[in-house]
């Protein structure tokens, strides 16, 4: 019955997020002041904000144009600026923030890590040159776009959820636990809200599970060695989490103690793996820019901050409005990112259960091994960037720098479920949790790019002005 519980859910996750890839669109909203409301019909686009944008005009230019470039600046001495941006970036649905410029060549490119928005490309030309579809002419846009979303955010989701439901089996120790876990993966967090925008957070998320599932599957009541193919596996996907998401980077590191812990000469096969990915990453970037480094470790300096650049605002006004620009103490930005409005606990309640399960001793020894990791994981992330940063990441629905923790927030969940189950106090505050999480996850419904529920009230308040 449990199993057929699961499917009828899968089903469920992947109709409603199917409609809304096939139905993506950019909705222009009146109560969203800081953009301009446009004085004749908008071109319909299929593509949302900055982020996406900045990664779909690299797609198109790669197939189109057979380079990273996607605008430049040329002298104009008939503009009021004395020049002219020019480019697949500075046309109608791919224009953005996030574009860098190199200083020495006057090219802009996109300051999205490359490797994702390369393998989108390939899946671009093939639909290109076998069907002849392309981004240029509006009538083949939406089966460009959402067939590349389908591809590459709801099939890694449904294979996630499917190999989620045999850990919660093998791992699970009542029906209501199980069954708990399963419903807020498939509702209660931002993996679906994500699904309809081009995003690194979904897949690398997905591919956290796809490399733990090898070293936990058949493994509940006994600790046998891991095979070498179970550690290439668990390596190839682990550096893809990290190619596609670099704060992921810890998890990579943290599951190769892991391996270590278990099996000593298991890095010999677990490395190399993982390094496959992390090449490519590497290597791709050089091609898009000429370094190594990614575009980011160019913040703050003139590939950012460049005339006309929305990273100059803050240099020319140092009281410069928005998000982006936020300057608080830092534990006021400590306290947002944690339980505020773009909290990860005060948007998804459920990990506060989580965090419970991380030092929950009645459960299997490997669950325990991997959730002291993700103790770990969570208290490197969240030093990280409280000590380094005061970005919330922009115009975004959730917190999205810690997207990739959510598969093993769920397996950490899964014995404080269990433990709920047997009290019924237990169960509402556990279905309270999971109302929030999931009225968190459907309430940007148009547009994931926007800010939260949270955010918004306090606003609306009048508690906080960015």
């Amino acid at each position: 019955m449990r199993r057929a519980v699961y499917t009828l859910l899968l089903v469920v996750t992947a109709g409603m997020a199917t409609a809304r890839i096939i139905g993506v669109e950019l909705v222009y909203e009146p109560s969203i002041a800081v953009r301009a409301w446009p004085k004749d019909r908008p071109e319909k686009m299929p593509t949302f904000s900055s982020n996406d944008r900045s990664r779909w005009a690299t797609v198109r230019a790669l197939v189109e144009e057979g380079s990273f470039v996607i605008g430049k600046r040329v002298v104009d001495p008939a503009s009021p600026t004395g020049y002219r941006d020019e480019g697949i970036g500075f046309t109608d649905g791919y224009k953005s923030v996030d574009f860098v410029k190199n200083p020495d060549t006057e090219l802009f490119y996109s300051s999205k890590p490359p490797l994702l928005t390369c393998l989108v490309a390939g899946e671009y030309w093939l639909l290109n040159k076998s069907l002849g579809w392309t981004l240029q002419e509006p009538r083949y846009r939406w089966p460009v776009v959402c067939t590349i979303l389908l591809t590459f955010n709801l099939l890694p989701l449904i294979i996630f959820l499917r190999l989620l439901s045999n850990l919660l089996e093998e791992y699970g120790t009542t029906d209501w636990g199980r069954l708990f876990v399963y419903t807020a993966a498939c509702f209660g967090t931002f993996l679906t809200t994500f699904a309809v925008t081009l995003n690194n957070h979904t897949p690398a998320a997905c591919c956290v599970l796809f490399a733990v599932y090898p070293l936990l599957r058949g493994r509940s009541t006994e600790s046998s060695p891991f095979t070498p193919l179970q550690l290439l596996i668990s390596g190839f996907f682990a550096g893809l989490a990290f190619a596609l998401d670099l704060p992921a980077a810890s998890f990579t590191a943290a599951l190769g103690l892991f391996v270590m812990f278990n099996r000593s000469k298991g890095l010999i096969f677990y490395v190399p793996a993982a390094l496959v990915p992390i090449a490519a990453l590497i290597f791709t970037n050089y091609l898009a820019i000429g370094d190594v480094t990614p575009a980011y470790d160019k913040f703050g300096g003139p590939w950012y901050e460049y005339e006309g650049s929305h990273w100059m605002k803050a240099k020319l006004n140092p009281n410069q409005p928005g998000i982006d620009f936020a300057r608080e103490p830092k534990h006021i930005y400590a306290f947002h990112m944690l339980l505020g409005h773009h909290g990860l606990f005060s948007l998804t309640p459920i990990w506060l259960l989580a965090i419970v399960g991380l030092f929950w001793k009645r459960t299997s020894l490997q669950l325990r091994h991997l959730n002291g990791l993700t103790a770990l994981l969570t208290a490197v992330v969240i030093v990280f960037y409280i000590y380094k940063t005061n970005n919330y990441g922009g115009w975004t629905a959730g917190p999205r720098w810690q997207f990739w923790l959510t598969p093993l927030y769920l397996l950490a969940m899964l014995p404080v479920a269990d433990a709920l189950s047997r009290v019924k106090f237990g169960r509402l505050l556990a279905y309270a949790c999971l109302g929030v999480a999931v009225f968190s996850a459907v309430y940007p419904v148009w547009n994931p790019w926007r800010h939260p529920w949270a955010y918004q009230l306090c606003e609306y308040m009048g508690w906080l002005k960015y």
